[in-house]
């Protein structure tokens, strides 16, 4: 992937389209860039003007008789892309593109942007934007936007695919005290992307967390690279507001119908380690304390609070956010006892009283923090008469230095009374809230995170040596030569079993006879299915017959099935009856698979049967990089695993087989992009081995 340090500490920047006017864009980014403290040179151009803020100006970028590394535009559209070019054929390797009209604006806009892209690959420069506010980098430093302001010094890098969400972000910031090392703006992602900036800020000494704000991907697989890579160094934080394609159209799969808008981010967010906050306040929350605490080794938080409503609450939020309330040595226990009041909770929360003083929060959050069965602690402080708000943050702050390597946070609950207290907290990086909820969802972001950078960092998808992707290729030329985009069941199964997944011998006939000698050879009982791609739910209108036993009952199956078809689907294309041999029961499980747009291949697991849509016991993950850790996290979500695993004297399934079978369909779909839907279900599940027994497929 492009490198960006010369992108954000660029040796000279242009700014292309610099006016002398107050108020205009291009006077607002010379002004910006200078008072920045900018070190590098700064060259305004302009063909009509000689000197702007004090700075020489030029004609155009080719007048400029240095070399520069960043051009700044902020010009009509129209113009864009004969600067862009006039930009690369002087050496620039880096634009900021503010100007808006491209794809925004619709179809013309579009072929715009297109040529724009084009430009930029001839010449090998970067680009961000078309249509951004630009960036900042208060470590260069430097403001290369049109933005009012610019960010005080901080380790949170903020990119974003909203440009009035960095101005009003950058604004919000200065009023609480919150300090950036990046702002970018992504505007159209025409070029540069998420995924390019995640990875700069991840490799950036000078940044601590990493926090997005998309609303779409633009390369799902490259995303997912890059945020797996990122998220093992450090937080990558991310709020994604709209949906994705993957559950928009009207899907014809279990699968399709099953996969909600949001589920594939979900997934991609899940398996790459990307922590998600679901609003703005929880974005930077979770922010503050990355940037401020050390990452919790385990989930038991303590509570110290001095009234029993809020711990309570704390509580509650505790187990909500599936954390564990900490359980404290007898030591503990017994020194609590010892020095507070009577009347004091001296279990988990601990309840100081309302009357508690700076000395007794000292003592109590003192013991708490020197647990080894305490991995964080959040102290809540309730405004009341006798409260010492500062002299109590001062106690925190002093306990904190004294065990560094847990977090704390606060939740001072009042108003002016407690505003001192809670500024002396922040000042001293100890994140302070209004309520315990959001302390309390804080720690769970951090917690989760550390479950997924602890993880082994070689971790591969599984490699199969077996597999027959010649078949497949050969069924599927065969399904498009026939001017079609289901496949027939004998053909899917074909396709399943090429790829090493079990599945029951099935195979199409076209005449009674020929059914039941195929019927003979397979052994009885043997299972009959009508084959048609047109229809979907076989059972629905007695396309099946089950249990047949012997040459004379296929036969006549055979033949019943297909006079049904031609009197109640006569306009309906039979290719025959498929015979099946038909498989001991099992545990009924379903294998599924819808394409998003974003991310690919997006796989379901669960209880499968005819009973899957009305219970909805699925699990998602993402085709692209699954691991077989993956692959288990993902049965286990489910409730089905609890029957996989064996209930009530029930032998277990063989669940190593349904993990195999699972990342072989993962590679199926995988090495196959033009499979669009797939569903196994159900594929029976055994004490040993799994079998496919009803396979969909749709290509593209």
């Amino acid at each position: 992937m492009a490198g960006l340090t010369s992108f954000f500490n660029p040796r000279s920047v242009a700014v292309i389209g610099a006016s002398k006017s107050p108020g205009k864009i291009g006077n607002v980014i010379v002004k910006n860039i200078i008072s920045s403290n900018y070190p590098g040179k700064i060259f305004p151009v302009n063909p009509k003007e000689k000197e702007i803020e004090g700075l020489a100006c030029y004609p155009s970028i080719g007048a400029i008789p240095e070399p520069v590394e960043l051009a700044v535009i902020a010009v009509p559209a129209a113009l864009v892309l004969d600067i862009a070019g006039a930009c690369g054929k002087s050496g620039v390797k880096n634009l900021v593109v503010i100007t808006a009209g491209f794809k925004e604006t619709g179809k013309k806009g579009l072929s715009l942007e297109h040529k724009l892209v084009e430009t930029c690959r001839r010449y090998k420069m970067q680009m961000l934007g078309p249509n951004c506010v630009g960036f900042m980098d208060t470590h260069t430093p430097i403001n290369a936007s049109f933005a009012a302001g610019f960010p005080l010094k901080g380790e949170i890098a903020f990119i974003s695919q909203s440009g009035a969400m960095v101005l009003s972000i950058l604004d919000w910031s200065h009023s609480i005290g919150l300090g950036f090392s990046k702002f970018v703006s992504l505007g159209n992602k025409a070029d540069l992307t998420e995924s390019h900036f995640i990875e700069n800020a991840a490799d950036d000494p000078n940044t601590k967390v990493i926090l997005c704000y998309i609303e779409d991907v633009e390369n799902g697989p490259l995303f997912l690279d890059t945020a797996r890579r990122a998220s093992r160094k450090k937080p990558v934080i991310v709020l994604k507001s709209g949906t994705s394609q993957a559950g928009a159209r009207a899907a014809s799969s279990h699968t399709g119908a099953l996969a909600g808008s949001d589920l594939a981010y979900e997934a991609a967010f899940r398996q790459c380690g990307v922590v998600r906050a679901r609003s703005m306040p929880e974005l930077f929350d979770l922010a503050v304390a990355f940037a401020s605490q050390p990452v919790p080794r385990g989930e038991r938080v303590a509570i110290i609070t001095n009234s029993g409503g809020p711990g309570i609450v704390a509580t509650d939020n505790v187990e909500l956010k599936n954390l564990k309330m900490a359980r404290f040595t007898r030591e503990t226990v017994e020194e609590l006892r010892k020095n507070l009041p009577a009347e004091a909770n001296i279990y988990n929360p601990v309840d100081v009283l309302g009357d508690a003083k700076a000395d007794r929060y000292r003592f109590a959050l003192n013991k708490v923090m020197a647990d080894r069965g305490v991995d964080s602690a959040v102290v809540l402080l309730c405004a009341g008469g006798v409260t010492e708000p500062v002299e109590t943050a001062r106690a925190m702050i002093e306990v904190s230095k004294t065990y560094p390597e847990k977090p704390l946070l606060a939740a001072y609950m009042g108003g002016k009374q407690i505003a001192e207290g809670a500024r002396v907290l922040s000042a001293a990086q100890i994140p302070c809230f209004t309520f315990p909820e959001p302390a309390i969802s804080s720690i769970s972001g951090m917690v989760g995170y550390a479950r997924i950078r602890d993880l082994p960092e070689d971790e591969e998808p599984p490699s199969y040596e077996d597999i027959d992707s010649k078949t497949v290729e050969s069924v599927f030329n065969d399904v498009k030569k026939d001017k079609r985009l289901v496949l027939l069941g004998s053909e899917a199964a074909r396709v399943i079993a090429a790829y090493g997944i079990p599945a029951a011998t099935t195979i199409l006939a076209t005449q009674p006879e020929e059914a039941a000698e195929l019927a003979d050879r397979m052994g009885y009982p043997v299972v009959l299915k009508v084959a048609s791609p047109k229809i979907t739910h076989k059972t629905d209108i007695g396309g099946v017959k089950a249990g047949l036993k012997s040459y004379e009952e296929v036969r006549l199956g055979f033949i019943e099935i297909m006079e049904k078809m031609q009197r109640y689907m006569p306009r309906v294309a039979i290719y025959g009856i498929e015979v099946q041999k038909m498989m001991p029961k099992g545990t009924e499980l379903i294998i599924g698979m819808t394409r998003d747009v974003q991310f690919g291949p997006l796989i379901a697991f669960g209880l499968g049967g005819i009973y899957v849509n009305l219970i909805k016991d699925v699990s998602f993950r993402l085709a692209h990089g699954l691991t077989v850790r993956e692959i288990k996290k993902m049965l286990a979500e489910t409730k089905a695993y609890t029957l996989l695993r064996g209930y009530r004297g029930e032998q277990p399934a063989d669940i190593e087989a349904i993990v195999e079978a699972t990342g072989r369909f993962a590679k199926l779909v995988t090495d196959f992009p033009e499979i669009t839907e797939v569903d196994i279900n159900p594929i029976f599940a055994y004490n040993r081995g799994v079998s496919a027994v009803d396979v969909k497929i749709t290509i593209s």
